[in-house]
């Protein structure tokens, strides 16, 4: 069943026919829009290996996969975390000659033109990183550090003249921080050389590490068009929305999501003995942001970046095959949360958690609200199915059509309408208990 509706959804998604058209900021600077300034949802998901490990049979059955199940954006690395640079594709190829950005390989690049290609056609634009952090900052991993200013020029300069044409959003970064000026000097060198070649038709963000927001560095950066945070995967209950929150009220105003939140099926702290993430981890991070200002949200599951399967070294406990993976629950419930949203005027939304009168905002069970800045569409999250209480004073409509979202199966639950001007007390159906969470939508009549 959940297969099926995967696939019906997934249909209608990438059926989009605005998707022949690149994507800017929208005017508001709060979203993102195609060229005709229709939204545009971005639904990501973490392949970072997808490049590096899989050949053209297992990506095609990644990336139709995503597709059906309504995922816009793929975030993939071109030169790969895990020995990237010297552990060849499956067809034998590295992407650099003698480790030399100056010198890329015409073979590697040609499969990763075939994976960006398949992606397209299926409607979902390619989250491209030209590369992982450790080959400009090793603070950890392989490596080795191959980038200087020039070269990175150069290299940027080579990617974006490659794929101008394509539907590519630019990440940068590669789950690293900048810690001096040439560190600096090498992502903003990069990012240049893309913007110059592709006329800045091109979105570029950033993907920082855990923890990190790409405003500490670059927000005053005109080459970089949204904000991107990782809330990570060392903290149960993490409050992302508050990162989300914080960035969405910087000025000047920029689009802003979290690009790496727990993942599912991910050790918690890397630490199996804590427990496991899963999709309740997953999906909430994604409903706590997207009711605080986010232009979209990424989701993750540990097995998928760095596509893991018998016979390959597992990083932090990896323990099912990607094959499996990809059908896990919170994938599923990541598009439910797209359809919610595109089936309402989800970009007039703006955080508005002080309607809450009444609700927990602690231990993981944090009910949001965002709403329209007249009143005619709320929205309420409440992860744990907790009683709570809206100000509906201010509403200009004297009556609401109210329903409940259940965001692990994409269902409705319809309630009568509610005549506003008062404080209301809602209670989500069944117990509250960690997982039954609920989305409250009331919509003027």
């Amino acid at each position: 069943m959940k297969t099926l509706l995967g696939l019906l959804v997934g249909a209608l998604f990438f059926l989009s026919p605005v998707f022949s058209q690149q994507l800017k900021v929208s005017e508001n600077n709060r979203h993102i829009v195609y060229t005709d300034g229709k939204p545009f949802f971005w639904l990501g998901d973490t392949a970072w290996e997808l490049f590096h490990r899989l050949d053209r049979e297992e990506a095609d059955l990644y990336v139709q996969n995503r597709a059906e199940k309504g995922f816009t954006v793929i975030q993939a690395v071109v030169l790969a975390e895990l020995d990237g640079l010297n552990d060849p594709n499956p067809y034998g190829d590295k992407p650099l000659i003698d480790n030399n950005p100056d010198k890329p390989n015409e073979a590697y690049f040609k499969h990763v033109d075939y994976i960006v290609n398949k992606a397209n056609e299926l409607g979902i634009f390619m989250g491209m990183l030209p590369t992982w952090g450790d080959k400009f900052n090793k603070k950890w991993g392989v490596g080795p550090v191959v980038f200087t200013e020039a070269n990175a020029f150069n290299y940027g300069k080579f990617l974006g003249n490659r794929y101008k044409d394509k539907k590519i959003i630019w990440i940068m970064g590669g789950d690293r921080n900048p810690e001096n000026e040439s560190q600096l000097k090498i992502v903003r060198a990069m990012a240049k050389g893309i913007a110059e070649a592709t006329a800045k038709k091109q979105l570029i963000t950033y993907h920082p590490m855990g923890g990190s927001n790409s405003s500490q560095w670059f927000h005053q950066d005109e080459w970089l068009d949204i904000n991107m945070y990782q809330s990570g995967h060392g903290e149960v209950n993490n409050q992302n929305y508050k990162k989300t929150l914080a960035t969405y009220e910087m000025t000047p105003a920029k689009p802003v999501l979290d690009g790496e939140p727990c993942y599912e099926d991910h050790p918690i702290n890397w630490n199996g003995q804590n427990g496991w993430f899963d999709a309740f981890d997953s999906r909430r991070a994604g409903w706590w942001s997207m009711l605080s200002g986010a232009c979209g949200h990424t989701y993750g599951n540990h097995n998928i970046w760095q596509m893991w399967q018998p016979g390959r070294q597992p990083i932090s406990a990896a323990r099912t095959p990607w094959q499996q993976s990809i059908d896990y629950p919170g994938a599923f419930e990541a598009g439910y949360m797209r359809a919610f949203f595109e089936n309402i005027a989800w970009q007039t939304l703006t955080p508005a958690t002080s309607l809450v009168k009444q609700g927990p905002n602690t231990h993981g069970m944090d009910v949001l609200a965002a709403s329209s800045v007249d009143g005619a569409l709320l929205v309420a999250y409440s992860p744990y199915g907790s009683n709570f209480s809206l100000d509906l004073g201010k509403v200009k409509s004297e009556q609401l059509a109210a329903s409940w979202f259940n965001p692990r199966n994409n269902s409705y639950v319809q309630l009568p309408n509610l005549q506003t001007g008062a404080i209301v007390q809602f209670d989500p159906p069944a117990d509250p208990v960690r997982g039954n969470d609920w989305v409250l939508m009331l919509m003027a009549k």
